[in-house]
């Protein structure tokens, strides 16, 4: 029972402090579940992450479940996902009751613009620390360029994107096109 209490607790936290959805959550996900928990390595998150990008749903609330499955199981995943959404539901439902009074004030309007210059931040910095560890060897930029170039000038669902990166993932495997000490590919 404690150490559900402890998934709750840390993922309601991370659902609490953090603002601009599941790639603005990441660097707080690093910290709680990486490096304060231990409760997955960098590696770990990231695939949960990448995981949580490919299935529907809330980015945040996927990884959350990943790492609550892996940690206690069903009841794990159930209790880091109700954790981490908790803190939005209480904020929403607050927010919502006084949205109408609030709405036409100036620095109101101003917070939230300048909220959202914050999350581009967020995002951005969740952006570097993925590529500094998912850009590895030389197959793995070539799949980035390609993406990045396909998904900003195509109108090619990013689905797709997804499961196109995940086949050359796989070719490149099967191929044994891989990085080998010293960052060489073969």
């Amino acid at each position: 029972m404690k150490e559900l209490i402890e998934l709750f607790v840390a993922f309601a936290r991370v659902g609490a402090f953090t603002f601009g959805g599941g790639y603005a959550m990441l660097p707080m996900l690093q910290k709680e579940v990486v490096e304060s928990k231990h409760w997955a390595t960098e590696e770990d998150l990231m695939d949960y992450y990448a995981v949580g990008q490919c299935t529907p749903g809330i980015i945040a609330v996927n990884t959350a479940t990943f790492v609550g499955r892996k940690q206690k199981g069903l009841a794990g995943a159930l209790v880091a996902t109700a954790g981490v959404i908790f803190p939005s539901l209480v904020i929403i439902m607050i927010i919502t009751a006084f949205v109408n009074n609030f709405s036409d004030i100036p620095w109101v309007a101003h917070a939230l613009a300048g909220i959202r210059v914050c999350v581009v931040v967020l995002v951005l910095n969740a952006v570097i620390k993925l590529a500094k560890k998912s850009l590895v060897d030389a197959a793995a930029v070539v799949i980035f360029i390609a993406i990045m170039a396909g998904a900003l000038f195509t109108d090619i669902p990013t689905f797709a994107w997804v499961i196109a990166a995940g086949i050359v993932g796989i070719l490149i495997k099967v191929l044994g096109v891989s990085k080998e000490k010293g960052g060489a590919v073969k």
